[in-house]
């Protein structure tokens, strides 16, 4: 194999013993260091192999320009600018094969930037002190995404700040030996699921889509996952979505920190992907369990999943607000939709003797459905609940009228430029 080429992004004028530093490391690992410099405010003692007035004219600027933009805030978003279109365009000439960026906030500001424009399969290492910060905001970090925390290195080239350049080298150098860029050999179906004892019908789904030659990729609705799955669903990767847990959008409205952000359930139908969607767990907002249940919800009936996250039931108000939204964001689809609504309950946990059960507020939601403007969008009622059978064998029968019509392409995904 190749010696890997590791693009290094960091401000050269404020680090470069760092940087110097992070260089040997790559190099003892058996890969290459590419440098590029995003400082603005002097030259420091490393040469780098892309200069920063190079990362302003990515930009559409020149350095003097970034000096005279304002703030170092405004200075930095400029950079990080250039720093994108410069990574794409390394990236797509196969002149580097993965990334290693640090900094304080303002580089781990900049290294979201850079990280989040290159695809899916590069190695992105970010080596940050403000790594796992509740600061960073998921639809902001690409899913891909490794984080190192810079531990005490915020000045200097000390022992602990050594330590963790050099585990963050190794890291990206071994990352790019072994890394596998998905091929897309078979059509992907993308699904959405809250884990698997809240929501359980990927179980039986995934062997009846296996037969009928296409790959199943179930994404945890954790925020994180929401957000791979957008974004993977913008770009076209997927033959079709079946989105049965919209719990993100929920938590988006609730104002829990485990969001997808603002656009969820909106990737798939910008791109004119075929849509099948059911409304799972979208009667909870989530919240960190070793936190406070949000003040808003205090007194409603909750659930404690894990030492992680917890869940708390909304009212019939909140759920026909949801319900609004729904249909706004599926009226705007430029493809096929079906929406399938079962009409027992749409999580484990809201079953008859289960925590949240809560049979007036889905009564509330399944009503605001029925007056809804669903535009173009197919609406199927079913008297079952989402984890029964009943709920998979509607939507396959959805699936397969919709493959005997032509609506879901066999060859999406691969027309795609994985590169």
């Amino acid at each position: 194999m190749k010696s890997p080429v590791i693009l290094i992004v960091g401000t050269v004028d404020t680090k470069s013993d760092e940087i110097g530093f992070m260089r040997e490391q790559v190099q003892a690992a058996g890969g290459q260091a590419l440098i590029m410099d995003v400082g603005v405010l002097a030259k420091g003692r490393v040469v780098p192999d892309i200069a920063n007035t190079d990362v302003a004219a990515a930009a559409g600027v020149t350095l003097q320009q970034v000096m005279d933009s304002g703030d170092e805030n405004s200075a930095m978003a400029l950079m990080a600018q250039g720093a994108s279109a410069l990574a794409v365009q390394l990236q797509r000439e196969g002149r580097m094969d993965g990334l290693l960026v640090l900094g304080g906030t303002m580089g781990t500001d900049l290294a979201l930037d850079v990280a989040s424009s290159l695809p899916l399969g590069v190695p992105k290492v970010v080596l940050s002190t403000v790594a796992f910060s509740p600061l960073l905001p998921p639809d902001r970090m690409p899913p891909d995404l490794m984080m190192v925390l810079w531990a005490g290195g915020l000045y200097g080239l000390n022992s602990l700040c050594q330590s963790a350049l050099a585990q963050a080298a190794g890291a990206v150098v071994g990352a790019c030996r072994v890394a596998r860029v998905p091929r897309f050999d078979r059509p992907v179906v993308g699904m959405t699921s809250l884990g698997s004892s809240c929501l359980k019908y990927m179980v039986q789904l995934q062997p009846e889509l296996d037969k009928r030659g296409f790959d199943l990729a179930v994404f945890h609705t954790t925020g994180m996952g929401g957000r791979a799955f957008e974004s993977l669903a913008a770009q076209g990767q997927f033959a079709c979505v079946m989105d049965f847990s919209l719990q993100e959008m929920v938590n988006q409205m609730g104002g829990s920190v485990v969001s997808a952000g603002p656009d969820r359930l909106m990737g798939a139908g910008r791109q004119g992907v075929p849509m099948i969607v059911a409304p799972g767990a979208t009667d909870l907002v989530d919240y960190p369990a070793w936190g406070q249940m949000p003040e808003r919800f205090a007194g409603r009936p909750s659930h404690d999943h894990n030492r992680l996250i917890a869940s708390v039931g909304i009212d019939a108000d909140m759920r026909r607000e949801f319900a609004r939204e729904l249909a706004s964001r599926l009226r705007q689809a430029q493809g096929p939709v079906h929406l399938v609504l079962p009409l027992q309950g749409i999580q484990e946990w809201d079953r008859a003797g289960a925590p949240l059960h809560d049979p007036e507020g889905l009564a509330a939601m399944m009503d605001e459905m029925a007056q809804c403007d669903w535009g173009a969008a197919e609406v199927s009622r079913i008297d079952a609940h989402i984890n029964d059978a009943a709920f998979v064998q509607q939507v396959l029968k959805v699936f397969d009228d919709w493959l005997a019509r032509g609506l879901v392409d066999p060859a999406a995904g691969k027309k795609v430029d994985h590169v």
